[in-house]
């Protein structure tokens, strides 16, 4: 099983958003996503979260909140247990995206995300990071990439449901 992080960083209705576009055989290649990354041995997952905001972004965060736990199963990759962050406070201007080797950085407004290329599952915690639920557990099953299973708390959930 893999751990990780990902973290929506905000401002002016904004989030710093990564397109995953310079890394070649990416499980997220041409998706956008959050800024995050797997966790070092010994991490907890805020250590990895800033560790991973900090090489990514250059930025330092200065304090967060922790939303949940995202559980990805796939018939494709290894069981992942992400850590999801939200931070509207950190110190710094993020790199400019010829510096990241992530991919590209850049701010979109909050409302216009969920017509990026994203991932079927991301979509949904994306719908709950402004209602700000103090804390979730979802799990996302996929084939291929394609969404199967969806729950938030262990209860089934399809879109309209949210």
């Amino acid at each position: 099983m893999i751990n990780s992080t990902l973290c929506y960083i905000i401002r002016d209705g904004k989030y710093l958003m990564l397109h995953r576009v310079k890394k070649e055989n990416d499980c997220n290649k041409d998706k956008w996503i959050g800024i995050g990354g797997k966790f070092l041995d010994g991490e907890s997952p805020e250590e990895c979260m800033k560790r991973e905001v900090l090489e990514e972004t250059g930025l330092e965060i200065a304090s967060y909140k922790y939303r949940g736990i995202v559980t990805f199963v796939s018939d494709k990759w290894e069981t992942e247990f992400m850590h999801l962050f939200t931070s509207d406070d950190f110190i710094g201007e993020p790199k400019k995206s010829e510096d990241c080797d992530e991919g590209n950085l850049e701010w979109v407004d909050i409302e216009k995300v969920p017509s990026l290329p994203l991932w079927e599952g991301d979509k949904l915690f994306l719908d709950l990071l402004p209602r700000d639920i103090p804390f979730f557990s979802m799990k996302l099953k996929y084939e291929g990439e394609r969404l199967v299973f969806a729950s938030i708390d262990g209860k089934a959930v399809k879109n309209a449901e949210l």
